[in-house]
């Protein structure tokens, strides 16, 4: 824009001097306006030209606003956002446990009616009194059951022979006078075992001492004996020396 104005001023000095040099005023008013018009076109473009500056900065200001502006959010949102990772358990194994079988024990044989029958006697016959395991299948046989149902009976009605034993023991021992050795043999009769009858024995809770009395007493009632006669008597009842002792003196001797 500067070289244009020169260029304009150069045009018009070289239009004043051909016109002539004897018009000499004229040619200075002539120049003098010429150079106003000049300063006037000048600041014009100047001014044009800052204007121009000026927009241009202030655009190129704005647009570096905006693109920091842009480039801000971005950068937020990109900051923002944080990858999501996915978590994955391990799989979980299924602890299976192997099937448990159970035991088959071998299919009983078919019970016939007179076994049925055996065993229902049997338990009758415990539950009512005490028994020996051979004397309950004598009792079972004497109920016209064959021997093998009978012995079918005794091995399956659930009897504690010691127990029975003990029942046994107890009653004799309530019913009528024994001494230990006495009452052995009396349950070994009622074919108890020898562990059998002494289990009994040594469990009824007799007092001995008490029992040598107590036949002492029935001896007395029946006949007429001297001390000696009635110990000698006592001791061959089972009971000792000193039980029968006890039991003579018991009655006044």
């Amino acid at each position: 824009m500067k070289k244009q104005i020169i260029s304009i001023l150069a045009i018009y000095c070289i239009s004043a001097c051909m016109t002539g040099c004897g018009n000499n005023e004229s040619s200075s008013d002539t120049i003098s306006k010429s150079s106003s018009v000049v300063r006037s076109q000048s600041s014009s473009a100047e001014r044009s030209t800052n204007n121009s500056e000026t927009t241009t900065k202030s655009k190129s200001k704005n647009n570096n606003k905006t693109t920091t502006t842009t480039n801000t959010k971005i950068v937020t949102e990109k900051a923002t956002e944080e990858p999501t990772q996915i978590v994955t358990e391990p799989p979980t194994e299924k602890i299976t446990t192997p099937p448990t079988e159970k035991p088959t024990s071998p299919p009983e044989p078919d019970i016939s009616l007179s076994k049925q029958n055996a065993l229902k006697t049997a338990k009758d016959y415990i539950n009512f009194s005490a028994f020996s395991y051979e004397r309950l299948i004598s009792q079972l046989e004497y109920e016209q059951f064959p021997h093998e149902d009978a012995v079918y009976g005794a091995d399956n009605c659930g009897a504690d022979w010691n127990s029975e034993a003990l029942e046994s023991a107890t009653s004799y021992v309530s019913f009528s006078g024994f001494s230990y050795t006495g009452l052995i043999s009396q349950l070994e009769y009622e074919k108890f075992s020898h562990e059998q009858a002494v289990y009994g024995a040594d469990n009824c809770g007799a007092d001995w001492n008490s029992e040598a009395a107590e036949i002492a007493q029935s001896y007395m009632n029946f006949s007429s004996m001297s001390r000696e006669e009635l110990i000698g008597q006592l001791i061959y009842e089972g009971f000792t020396q000193e039980q029968a002792e006890y039991g003579a003196s018991s009655v006044g001797y």
